[in-house]
């Protein structure tokens, strides 16, 4: 990795991890109300996400694919959710078997 793609991700991840301070001070409550994200399904707090067109993206997902739009990894969103769609179907099935866990137990 050159130093410019390490200056591009570290001012990144300062930005978008702001950004989720910035929410949680406007709406303390932003940090406790949950939502699934769109490309990680993963349960995540509803600070720091952000709406892209029918897709809402946690803040590790929102830097994921930020970093992936400057870096010309992909184009627009839809690419993004293609690319993540393994490991979105790997965490739905976690959550599966552990549901399925707790039922047996």
């Amino acid at each position: 990795m050159n130093n410019n793609t390490e200056k591009i991700i570290q001012d990144m991840q300062s930005v978008i991890h702001q950004m989720k301070l910035d929410d949680i001070e406007e709406n303390p409550e932003s940090e406790f109300e949950m939502f699934e994200c769109s490309a990680c399904a993963k349960t995540s707090p509803l600070a720091g996400s952000i709406q892209y067109s029918k897709y809402r993206l946690c803040n590790d997902c929102v830097l994921l694919y930020e970093l992936a739009l400057k870096l010309n990894k992909v184009k627009n969103i839809e690419e993004y959710m293609e690319k993540t769609e393994d490991s979105r179907l790997e965490e739905m099935c976690n959550f599966i078997k552990k549901d399925s866990q707790k039922e047996n137990n």
